[in-house]
Formats: structure tokens, C-alpha cells, sequence
């Protein structure tokens, strides 16, 4: 027995015309002027995709200093027609943009260009993250040395880790107004931490090795452990300048300690 086809409503039709000028008018499309107002729909879907291109403008603003304005219209305007909205709130559109920029030919001379959108899109991600209160560093010093491998950290709910294999953290600041411009060694990878402790969105820059930590601590593991499983994977790994990190930037907010065997 063969399926009935499934009903269909003029969102299926108009949706798509909405963004692809290849497409036609929608059927059900009309003016009191005209019953196929082609011209009108025209200046309607542009008016939706320069409304689109400016949302991914205001979310990925070093990218386009990168690029110039021009190669960033172009290349939001491609990406707009291929990733539609799924949410009426246009301050998150554009989370599939840096795939989209890692597959984008024209980028492609620019590798690292698709990490940085990550970590701008990174940015937008830990500004609507939920609230959290900071543990202050006097909380690690009052602590007990001899347990403090033992420790579970609970990382602040805006953290958001980007890593990668190129100077992403400056590069951004370099074209975000956070750092002047200067010579940029490629060949020298860089992870991100971005995180909101407070009302600001921050970036920082992870020692080696510090992200495996923090991704260990995420999963659950005590100090200890996660050093460990850093260590093993970063050849160099300063423990010190990691745990900076953990104390220092606002990134955790709670600190637990397994209970004690009984006797």
C-alpha cells in the first residue's frame, strides 16, 4: 500500500523562495496591485537577506575585518541561502558559520580564518550562558595542600574551549581592537578560553596543555587526574601556569572532595 503524500502548507513554498532568487513566486503570493508581484517579493527576500547578512556581520566582526567588507558580504550572503534561521532570535544565527567557512573555496588560502569564527561564535555562546558566581582565589589557598589533587572542580557554565592548531587568540585580538597589529607566527597553535565571569565576555590565552585539563575536569576527574591525562598528552605541560588558569580567571565555582572511606 502506498503512502499518501504528505499535506502541504504555502510556508514549504514560500520559505525557500524566500532566500534562493532561482526560485519562483509562491503560489499563493499576491498584491492588490498584481496577482504574481514579482518585483515586490524581490525587494522582500533582498530586505530578509541584507536583515540575515547583518546578523552574521554583528556575531563575526573580526572575521570581516579580516577579510574586508566586501569578501564578508559576499561569503554571509552564500551563507545565508544555504542555513536559513531556526530561531527568531537572530543575536545566535550563525552557529553553522565556521563549517561553513571551512568548506568555503574562496577561504580556503585562509586555514585558520574558520577557527577564529569558532571562537567568536564562542563569544556569543558564553554571553547568554547561564549566571555563575566565581570562586575567589583565597577558596585554593584555603585548602588543604596534601588533598588538593583530590579536588573535583565545577567549571563556571559560559566556559567554552576553542583549540586549535593557529594563532586563533591573536588573530582575533588583533582585529577585534584588543591588541595592536603586529607580525602574527603561524606556526605556532593556540587554545582559547572564553568565558563570562562576570558582566564581560573574556578571552584568554590556554598554556599548552591547559585545555586537555580543563576538558578532564569537565568530565568529572579530580585535579590529580586530569594533570595527569594533561601531562601525558602535552609534552612540557607546566601544571603550574594551568592551575593559574583554574584559579585565576574566574572559571571555576565550586570545589568537592569524594567523601572519606570509612574505617
Amino acid at each position: 500500500m502506498t503512502a499518501p503524500p504528505l499535506l502541504t502548507t504555502p510556508q514549504d513554498d514560500f520559505a525557500p523562495a524566500l532566500l534562493d532568487p532561482d526560485h519562483p513566486l509562491p503560489a499563493d503570493v499576491t498584491s492588490h496591485t498584481t496577482r504574481h508581484p514579482v518585483r515586490r517579493f524581490a525587494v522582500y527576500r533582498n530586505n530578509v537577506t541584507v536583515g540575515l547578512i547583518e546578523a552574521v556581520r554583528a556575531r563575526f566582526p573580526a572575521i570581516e575585518r579580516i577579510v574586508g567588507d566586501d569578501f564578508f558580504a559576499a561569503m554571509a550572503r552564500t551563507f545565508v541561502r544555504a542555513h536559513p534561521p531556526r530561531s527568531p532570535i537572530l543575536a545566535i544565527y550563525g552557529d553553522a558559520f565556521p563549517d561553513f567557512v571551512a568548506g568555503f573555496p574562496p577561504a580556503a588560502e585562509m586555514p585558520w580564518l574558520a577557527d577564529v569564527a569558532r571562537l567568536e561564535a564562542a563569544r556569543t555562546v558564553a554571553y547568554h550562558a547561564a549566571d555563575a558566581t566565581p570562586l575567589d582565589p583565597p577558596a585554593f589557598a584555603a585548602l588543604d595542600p596534601a588533598r588538593l589533587g583530590a579536588a573535583r572542580i565545577a567549571l563556571h557554565p559560559s566556559a567554552v574551549v576553542v583549540r586549535s592548531s593557529w594563532p586563533i587568540v591573536t588573530g582575533w585580538a588583533m582585529n577585534s581592537g584588543e591588541a595592536p597589529l603586529g607580525p602574527v607566527d603561524f606556526g605556532v597553535p593556540e587554545d582559547a578560553l572564553v568565558l563570562r565571569p562576570a558582566l564581560t565576555v573574556v578571552v584568554h590565552r590556554l598554556p599548552p596543555g591547559t585545555a586537555v585539563l580543563l576538558a578532564a575536569l569537565a568530565a568529572g576527574d579530580t585535579l590529580a587526574e586530569a594533570a595527569t591525562t594533561a601531562s601525558g598528552a602535552t609534552p612540557g605541560f607546566d601544571l603550574t601556569a594551568a592551575l593559574a588558569v583554574v584559579v585565576g580567571t574566574g572559571i571555576t565555582i565550586g570545589i568537592a572532595f569524594d567523601p572519606e572511606p570509612q574505617p
